[in-house]
């Protein structure tokens, strides 16, 4: 993966740190793996771990970490729960509380997870739809990308899509602020709507959304095929004139199939980093994966990071 120090989002890393530490509900950390990317996001300044789960196995994880690295946790806070799914519903409850400003994933599913998030009377549950964005440093694109949604919403309808858009778009402003409009590109198979292809009819019509007000504070277009995406000369060779192609930020996929592979295509065969984190909900969820390098570990905190503040400052929702 490409750890240089000169990345797309170097300066937002280094703005990070000057912001006030994070409080971060660690769910069930119950292996050196999950103690070691909350070392390393503390260490960085970033955030203030919380460890939820069984408090034994805990601390056998972090004896674990601290023989196998040499390094020392701190004095951090562990709330003791049961098991996986008592450390989940109470990381829940002490978002819902204010207790925590994010949660982040340990040795536990996805899924797992998420399952007390998005339970009508979790407390966590906004009038948007819970979706999952991919965010991407990739070697050989000229600026930072989005992927959504690649990992929550297998086959969302229209309206799920539109939820999908706004968070992404929410969260690329809690980034990057008000100063540029972000380029929403809604992903198809080709560039014509076509009945027989329902992606790229949900396409066109968040693009009508957009123009009614819908669907705010982006450009969008679509349907678009991947080429005609990110290459403006493909788009020109189709004779599409496009404010978005080539110069996209957030891509919209039809599907989970589609996101995962994208997203995979991008890290394992373009060298990208890509940081995980969950939208929707009161409070940011950060996923973290055995795989991740250290800045795509460091990532996901800066983006749960930005997206506190943007919220406390009252700039999304």
């Amino acid at each position: 993966m490409n750890d240089s120090a000169t990345d797309h989002y170097q300066a937002i890393m280094q703005g990070a740190k000057a912001l006030p530490r994070l409080d971060v509900a660690v769910v069930h950390p119950v292996d050196a793996n999950s103690i070691r990317a909350a070392v390393e996001a503390a260490d960085e300044g970033l955030i203030r771990p919380i460890l939820v789960g069984p408090k034994q196995r805990i601390l056998r994880a972090i004896a674990e970490f601290t023989a196998t690295e040499g390094a020392s946790t701190g004095d951090w806070d562990i709330v003791d729960a049961e098991h996986s799914h008592a450390a989940a519903a109470t990381a829940v409850a002490l978002a819902a509380a204010g207790k925590v400003g994010a949660l982040m994933k340990g040795a536990l599913h996805s899924d797992e997870l998420l399952h007390p998030v998005v339970d009508a009377q979790s407390g966590l549950r906004t009038e948007s739809r819970i979706s999952h964005a991919y965010v991407l440093d990739v070697p050989t694109y000229h600026k930072p990308l989005i992927i959504t949604d690649a990992a929550i919403n297998i086959a969302p309808d229209l309206s799920a899509k539109a939820d999908i858009c706004r968070n992404a778009i929410g969260l690329w402003r809690s980034l990057f602020g008000r100063d540029r409009t972000p380029k929403v590109a809604i992903l198809s198979a080709v560039e014509t709507v076509m009945q027989s292809m329902p992606s790229t009819i949900d396409a066109a019509a968040l693009c009508k959304m957009a123009d009614r007000g819908q669907i705010t504070g982006a450009i969008l277009d679509g349907p678009l095929a991947y080429d005609n995406i990110v290459s403006r000369q493909a788009a020109l060779d189709k004779g599409i004139v496009s404010e978005v192609s080539g110069d996209v930020d957030i891509v919209v996929v039809p599907n989970i199939e589609t996101g995962n592979a994208l997203a995979k295509q991008l890290i394992y065969l373009g060298h990208a980093n890509a940081a995980g984190i969950v939208l929707g909900a009161r409070v940011p969820i950060i996923l973290t994966s055995r795989a991740d390098s250290l800045h795509t570990r460091l990532l996901s905190c800066v983006a749960a990071l930005y997206l506190v503040q943007a919220r406390n400052r009252g700039d999304i929702k």
